[in-house]
Order: C-alpha cells, then structure tokens, then sequence
C-alpha cells in the first residue's frame, strides 16, 4: 500500500482505518517515504491512563511499567483498552523519509509529538525510570510520525519535561481563549497541569468583570492554585458529588451558575455535576479523558438541561505556542506548573 498521509497503511487490525480506531498497529521502527522515525525518550502519560493503570498495580499486582509494555506490544501503540487514551512523546529524529513535507525538520532535532499516542506507531526496548508525580516515563524506543503528525520543536527557555506537559495539555487552554468572552463566568473542574493553565487562559479572557471559579478534590492542589491568584475562587470540593458541587457554585454566583465550564479532571463521574454547574443557555467543554459521551448526554437530558455540550479538541491552530505563552506571562504559574511537570533534562 502506498504510504497515506494519516497513517491508514499503518493500520494491521483492522486494515486500512485510521490508526487512531485500529486495535493493532505496524510499529516496524523504520521511516516510510512520507514518515518521521524518533528516538524516544521519554512519554509523557496521559493523566486518566496513569491513574486508571496505577489502581490496576494495587489491584492485580501487574507494575504500571509492564502494563506499559504489554500494551505497546500488543497494540503496536501506547493505547490504553481501558480509558481510551495516551498521551505525548519527546525523542530526537532519528530518520526522515525523502517525500516528508515539512522543510525545518532534521536528523538530531529535539521535538514532542502534539497528538496522541493512540495514533502512534510506537515500539518500546526499555522503559526506565517512572516519575509518578509527573506521569513521565524515561523510555528508549522508536516512534512513526506520520505526513500529517503535528509536532513541535522544543522551546529552548523551558526544561522539556515542562514543555512536553504544557503541549500535552494546551488545547484546554486555548479553546478556553477562543471560546470564552470579556465578562463571563468560568469555571475550571480539576486544578493539576491542565487545570492550571485553564486559570491563566480563564482569567486573561473573562478579566476583572469576569469571574474564574474551580472545583478540586485535593486540598494541596487547591491550595496551589489559590496561590496563583488567578481565581475568584476555588473549592475543596469532589466533582462527583453532583450535590456539593452545585451548593458551592451557586453560592459563588448568586444562583446564575457559570457561563462556560471546562472539564479537565481526570477521574470519571464528573459528568453530572459539570452539567449542572453550567447556566441554561451555557456550554459545557469536556477534555478530561475520563469522560464519558453517555453519562454527559444522557445526564443533561435527565437534568432537563439545555446547555451546550462539546468535546473538547485537543488541537486548536497555535495551542503549542499559546500554552507555553501562558506560562511566560505568569511566572507564578511557570513555577507551579514546573513543580508539577519535573524539569526532565
């Protein structure tokens, strides 16, 4: 089969599908005329895979390391069965094939893959170090980028472990500066790297007549993102406790509820109380990975709730850029996101 742009020749279970929706891919470790191959060195997990894979450790005893490596040789991709997702890559380029488009590409080059490991040919000879703090694992291996793989080289005033979690988690915060308006209310579900970020974006768009609210289960990342003073406010609350939650932003609102909410939490159950926090006539932006379509449809229909409902997608023109601008613009967020991410090398 002649190399396809999106990767369809890569597709082995079933044949020819996008490799995103293939049970199984070709990881052969070698560039195609339209290919990139990478030394890998490091993935950065996304974050409903790490803990769904970290509670499987404690209950069958199988490490998150060997779930790794069952997965990416079985599935010929870090694909995670259970949650459906990934995450990113950071390696150097080890090979670019003679009909690849992109002209600012050569061997050697550090970059971080900007889409999902779901859709990336990956093969895996060891895997290193495991930072559970940051959900990064030191790997050696060989990733495939495709023709239309985005990728982004390596910024060179940010440690790559911050640069690798800031695009893996950008397109939160730039749809956040796409979608959101002078004066609005918005509110953030979950305060860890992504959340973080969607603060900053939050409060850059909404400003001073604006308001910024989140909700987080953890006492020490609410009291981290109080630090920020991005917020209006932010409470100590479980996002699946549809109760709770609606009490706390009714409150911060005068009963008017939030304008737009984003969902970046990365435990499922959040569905429900994410719909309800949202105003009639508002809109609901769901990019944890945790997420379940059903409940959040089904549950705005049982709630009578004619809100918005809208996947979030991962990429939004600029995002890379966007994301690690925020952190530049906010040196308090920089650092906090920096304690978060792991400076990497």
């Amino acid at each position: 089969m002649t190399p396809h742009p999106f990767g369809l020749h890569r597709s082995l279970d079933p044949p020819g599908v996008l490799p995103q929706l293939a049970r199984r891919l070709d990881a052969t470790p070698r560039a195609l005329e339209n290919e990139i191959a990478v030394s890998v060195r490091a993935l950065s997990i996304d974050s409903a895979s790490f803990r769904q894979m970290r509670e499987a450790e404690s209950s069958t005893g199988m490490s998150v390391r060997d779930q790794i490596l069952k997965i990416v040789r079985e599935r010929g991709k870090m694909h995670n069965p259970v949650t459906g997702s990934g995450g990113m890559l950071i390696g150097e380029v080890a090979e670019v094939g003679r009909r690849y488009p992109a002209l600012r590409i050569g061997r050697g080059d550090r970059i971080a893959s900007l889409v999902s490991l779901t859709l990336t040919p990956l093969t895996l000879d060891a895997i290193g170090e495991i930072h559970v703090q940051t959900e990064r694992v030191e790997c050696a291996g060989t990733a495939i980028l495709f023709e239309r793989t985005l990728f982004a080289h390596m910024p060179r005033d940010f440690p790559e472990g911050v640069a690798l979690a800031a695009f893996d988690v950008a397109g939160a915060p730039a749809a956040i500066l796409r979608d959101a308006q002078p004066g609005l209310t918005v509110l953030i579900v979950g305060t860890g790297k992504a959340g973080l970020l969607c603060l900053a974006a939050a409060r850059e768009k909404v400003g001073g007549k604006g308001k910024v609210l989140a909700v987080e289960p953890s006492r020490e990342a609410a009291d981290r993102a109080r630090s920020l003073g991005l917020a209006d406010a932010i409470f100590t609350v479980d996002a699946r406790d549809p109760v709770a939650m609606l009490s706390a932003i009714e409150g911060a609102t005068g009963g008017r509820l939030a304008d737009l909410v984003v969902n970046v939490a990365n435990a499922p159950g959040t569905e429900a109380s994410s719909v309800l926090c949202a105003r009639d006539e508002g809109a609901v932006l769901f990019f944890g990975m945790a997420t379940s379509f059903a409940a959040a449809a089904l549950g705005a229909e049982g709630l009578a709730k004619p809100t918005m409902l809208v996947i979030g997608n991962g990429y939004v023109p600029g995002h890379a850029e966007t994301a690690l601008g925020l952190l530049r613009r906010h040196p308090p967020l920089g650092r906090a996101f920096a304690a978060l991410a792991g400076p990497g090398r």
